[in-house]
């Protein structure tokens, strides 16, 4: 075995996989340019770590549930003037997650609340923040199985530990009594312990009604309202809008078509 080979099984048996990638080529480069030996081991160690940070990040991002297309990159600012653009973007800094703070996205549907709670959770997980994004009822359903699996306090522990809980469509679905109690576990047990954001096209007031004990309702909403902050997005549903723009171009094509 040749001295090169000989170091590149030495090095994937460190688990160095980055050096070992790159060690034959960097050597090469390393000789014609004249670096020192620190300048070369320095170079292949910052190599190992950028590699290792990135598929830290590709692993967070898998296991997070987020919609890696739905980027603060690609939402469109231009088609809602009241969103706040540069309060957005302020958020995507993800200091409300270091403050515990919890973060709320309310309006009608299709106005890009989604969108938006997903490209923040993104920007945390590039910032090395641990994210879950789930439904607000698959993310119950989800934890309900795993009374059948014996991992429901194995997802339970998870739920409430991760730094950033995203639930999506939160009020959307009437949840039954064994979900109510999960719910109003999650949000006690993150109570000043972990950022919870939350979309929802119905108000803040109309929260409590996710519970039929209102007593339940009223200590629930008393947590998720504390140290939180809401962004309220009015205006028409971008969907919509997408709808009879296609509806308008098929039949300007048509009727082109149709006076040939």
């Amino acid at each position: 075995m040749s001295e090169l080979r000989q170091l590149q099984s030495t090095l994937n048996k460190l688990h160095l996989s980055g050096i070992s990638e790159i060690v034959e080529q960097t050597i090469k480069d390393a000789l014609q340019q004249k670096w020192s030996y620190s300048q070369l081991l320095t170079y292949l160690f910052a190599k190992e770590m950028e590699l290792r940070s990135q598929r830290k990040k590709n692993l967070r991002l898998l296991k997070s549930n987020l919609d890696p297309t739905k980027t603060l990159e690609l939402f469109q600012f231009s088609f809602n003037k009241n969103i706040p653009e540069r309060v957005i973007k302020e958020l995507s800094q993800c200091q409300f997650i270091d403050n515990r703070e919890n973060l709320f996205f309310v309006g009608s549907s299709g106005v890009g609340k989604t969108h938006l709670a997903n490209s923040i959770g993104i920007e945390a997980c590039r910032r090395g923040y641990d994210v879950l994004f789930k439904r607000t009822s698959n993310l119950l359903d989800w934890l309900h199985s795993g009374n059948g699996d014996g991992t429901f306090d194995k997802k339970l522990k998870r739920i409430i530990k991760i730094p950033l809980l995203i639930l999506d469509d939160f009020g959307l679905i009437q949840l039954n009594n064994n979900y109510q109690v999960y719910l109003y576990e999650i949000i006690s047990e993150r109570y000043e312990k972990a950022s919870t954001m939350i979309t929802s096209n119905r108000d803040f007031s109309e929260w409590v009604e996710v519970f039929d004990n209102p007593l339940m309702g009223s200590a629930a909403m008393d947590r998720l309202v504390h140290k939180a902050i809401k962004v309220t997005i009015p205006g028409d549903s971008f969907r919509t809008h997408q709808f009879k723009l296609n509806q308008k171009n098929i039949f300007n094509i048509d009727y082109k078509n149709v006076n040939k």
